[in-house]
């Protein structure tokens, strides 16, 4: 009886449960009002680790869930030990997470945070909102900033742009996806379409400047000197920024060159349609992650790596493009770009004295997946050849028709 008193309790008390992460106080109720005898005592305290284990089991990250509460009747109420102590304090440690609890990757173009270089009404806006419909596209001032964006989760992806049909690479950001460690994971070909335009009322004799990105200041160089304009030419950071600089500061002897959304954002107005130099003018932009794709084999896919030797003359670059030759891969571009670090290399020569040779970096687009095994042969023979190399990224191409006014979207790696 002695230990029938030590755990009789008030009687007609509900079943409840202390909260807390594993280390709370379970409370339970015995049917019946008076507890009997040893043996009696002994098989209820079963009864009850049962129904703790039971409780145990139905936890969710350290919480235990209370049972369904029994009708009110006579009962002893067992203050037991706590959970923790039942299982050697295990419920005391961090839950690890489950799928369940993660939220789930957005879908494709989907609430994704792209960055692009410029401002709103900039190309690459277009070219993010092509690759990427329905994005929130975050406007970064640098290419530098886009890509650390990316890098510390500011942004899901960075779409910016690598040639030019007319002003060729950019190599600012050649430069820098090898100085980041950021993917290409898709391109995106986009149609240039430059408007000249002024503040409203503005005629183009009066004009004495015109501003622009250096890029468009290019394109467009044979069109404004047919115009017979007498304007300086001054280079902007960016062609939407241009015309955002304009109408800000109401300069109504200086015109921008920019997209016609420029205009329409900032009030402009526009003098001159279509004033590029070529109606073939094409900008080519990748998409950029922090992770890669998987590569397949399905649809057309284009792989981008740079490389470098330490050997003089050519016959290590012949070496590594006949590696693609022989396997019948098809090369769409290959970029030089001076080593960084080894700018100049000194070659001691008897007769002449020390030569002076220029280090480069080499950029390939070739047109094959890494899914593919000769993709991954012609790899393994360049790797043989050269002291560095790096995979930019395997990725889908764009396979958009190269027509002025395509405003389709593309099947980005996001997509699959």
């Amino acid at each position: 009886m002695a230990a029938a008193s030590m755990i009789r309790a008030p009687v007609g008390q509900n079943p409840r449960l202390a909260p807390g992460r594993g280390g709370g106080v379970v409370r339970c109720s015995l049917q019946g009002a008076v507890v009997g005898g040893r043996a009696e005592w002994q098989s209820s305290c079963a009864v009850l680790s049962s129904k703790v284990a039971a409780l145990g089991a139905h936890s969710v990250n350290g919480h235990v869930a209370p049972p369904a509460p029994a009708p009110p009747q006579n009962g002893a109420v067992l203050d037991l030990v706590p959970v923790s102590s039942i299982n050697g304090g295990a419920k005391n440690l961090p839950q690890p997470l489950r799928i369940a609890d993660l939220s789930p990757a957005p879908m494709h173009g989907s609430q994704l945070r792209v960055a692009y270089q410029g401002v709103p009404g900039a190309y690459s806006e277009k070219a993010a909102g092509k690759a990427y419909p329905e994005c929130d596209a975050i406007p970064c001032d640098q290419f530098e900033v886009a890509f650390q964006a990316v890098e510390l989760w500011i942004a899901d992806r960075a779409v910016l742009p690598v040639e030019n049909s007319l002003g060729g690479s950019i190599h600012r950001n050649y430069d820098l996806l090898l100085r980041h460690r950021l993917h290409i994971v898709g391109e995106v070909q986009l149609p240039v379409h430059h408007c000249l335009m002024a503040l409203p009322g503005v005629r183009k004799e009066c004009l004495t400047r015109v501003i622009s990105h250096p890029q468009a200041l290019a394109q467009c160089e044979h069109t404004l000197t047919a115009m017979g304009l007498n304007v300086v030419r001054e280079a902007f950071d960016d062609t939407a920024g241009a015309a955002e600089y304009v109408a800000a500061n109401g300069l109504r002897d200086t015109a921008a060159i920019a997209s016609s959304r420029a205009a329409e954002l900032y009030g402009m107005e526009v003098l001159a349609d279509g004033i590029q130099d070529d109606c073939g003018n094409v900008t080519r932009f990748v998409m950029l992650a922090r992770e890669p794709v998987v590569p397949r084999t399905d649809r057309p896919f284009k792989t981008s790596i740079v490389f470098a030797h330490d050997k003089e003359g050519t016959s290590v670059l012949f070496k590594v493009l006949s590696a693609f030759a022989f396997r019948d891969i098809s090369l769409t571009k290959i970029e030089s770009r001076p080593h960084r670090h080894r700018p100049i290399r000194l070659v001691d020569d008897a007769n002449v004295g020390t030569a002076k040779h220029f280090e480069y970096m080499f950029y390939v687009d070739f047109q094959a997946s890494l899914a593919e095994p000769r993709a991954q042969n012609a790899l393994a023979e360049v790797q043989e050849y050269t002291s560095f190399l790096r995979v930019l990224g395997s990725y889908p191409m764009d396979m958009t028709p190269m027509t002025a006014g395509s405003s389709s979207t593309i099947s980005s790696s996001d997509s699959s």
